[in-house]
């Protein structure tokens, strides 16, 4: 995003829209607006995507936004309607309205060029870059040009579990790619076009600089509200797989995605009850006294190490005892694959699973490597 000189000459004379959400800011020390003021900055002196476009000038004729709404607040899934941008007077346009998954034909005549600006956290089951794709392939439909302004994967390098397979293909798995991907939202769109899983459009991705997925880079804004910590964004690949059984992952608590539990489970000396709060209007188990582990002490290193196990989820299924009435549909949505619950109920252990998607994990690493922008 700050690196102005790499994508503002093709927006110069075009109608831009933008699909952005609360992620999409940056520090620009004494960048100024077309009128040489200084650009408009948040709390922490950030600048919003839409303020530097809007105030460089530009023609921004819409702002699309994605699950969670263009300012980051709403539940996972919940409908957002339309708006308008209160500083800027530009419409909102939501992807997550409940009518459509893409804009209207009116809506995509309006502009000439899109700007994708979302921090992504790595997983195919987070939805901003199934909205990325959706616009993309509108753009190629009404041959309208995408730029991507690429941000780091917080998860770096880590490509774990299974391939989807793409009979359960949905709103929260969308391309035959593992739980950890290793891409950033650049290198998704190259790879989604290059293999024939997006629709080829007319594609710029303006990339990090100084970056290699080795980095460590840890996140200056919640990508979404039950993400609130950079551990919870490491421990989302083993905790979110509890959304497809009957245990609460800590929705409607202060620390969603670094604790879990039940009130059936046994033996265990933290508990918490799930209440009403934003982001999670009505959370799984709502004023249930749940039983469980408190991971929200773990070591940021440690939680980084983690990446897609299912060690919490076999001792949860293990201690409830409950057969397959411990899982739900949204398990294989989640994890890609038939096999797993099955593997689970027989007893197998997170290394017994781990070897079983290993191979294509690595076939889908060596895969990816024409597509990355990183080393």
């Amino acid at each position: 995003m700050t690196d102005t000189a790499a994508y503002f000459p093709r927006l110069r004379g075009r109608r831009v829209a933008v699909l952005a959400n609360q992620t999409s800011v940056a520090r620009m020390p004494g960048a100024v607006g077309a009128e040489g003021h200084p650009l408009t900055v948040d709390a922490a002196g950030r600048v919003h995507l839409v303020d530097l476009l809007h105030e460089s000038g530009f023609d921004v004729e819409a702002i699309f936004s994605p699950e969670h709404g263009f300012r980051g607040t709403a539940d996972a899934g919940e409908k957002v309607s339309g708006s308008v941008d209160a500083r800027t007077g530009i419409p909102i346009r939501s992807l997550y309205d409940g009518r459509t998954l893409r804009p209207s034909d009116e809506a995509m005549r309006s502009f000439d060029v899109l700007v994708v600006d979302m921090q992504d956290v790595g997983l195919r089951f987070y939805t901003y870059y199934i909205s990325m794709l959706r616009m993309m392939d509108a753009c190629a439909a009404f041959n309208r040009a995408v730029i991507v302004l690429d941000r780091p994967n917080p998860n770096g390098d880590k490509v774990e579990g299974p391939l989807l397979d793409m009979r359960y293909r949905s709103g929260v798995g969308a391309l035959p790619i593992p739980v950890l991907h290793g891409l950033t939202m650049g290198e998704i769109a190259r790879m989604a076009v290059g293999e024939g899983w997006a629709c080829a459009c007319d594609l710029t991705v303006v990339p990090c600089r100084n970056y290699t997925h080795a980095t460590e880079y840890r996140l200056p804004v919640a990508p979404s509200p039950n993400l609130p910590t950079q551990r919870a964004v490491y421990l989302y690949a083993a905790l979110c797989p509890f959304e497809g059984t009957v245990v609460s992952l800590g929705r409607g608590t202060s620390k969603p995605f670094e604790i879990y539990g039940h009130p059936s489970m046994k033996g265990r000396s933290f508990s918490f009850t799930p209440r009403p709060t934003p982001g999670a209007k009505h959370p799984p188990l709502e004023g249930q006294l749940c039983r469980g582990e408190d991971l929200s002490r773990m070591p940021l290193e440690e939680a980084r190490s983690v990446g897609f196990s299912l060690k919490y989820v076999i001792d949860a299924c293990g201690d409830l005892a409950m057969g397959e009435d411990f899982f739900t549909p949204m398990f294989e949505k989640l994890i890609g694959v038939g096999w797993v619950r099955e593997m689970i109920l027989d007893g197998a252990s997170d290394e017994e699973i781990r070897a079983r998607w290993l191979p294509e994990a690595e076939a889908f690493r060596k895969l990816r490597a024409k597509y990355l922008l990183y080393e």
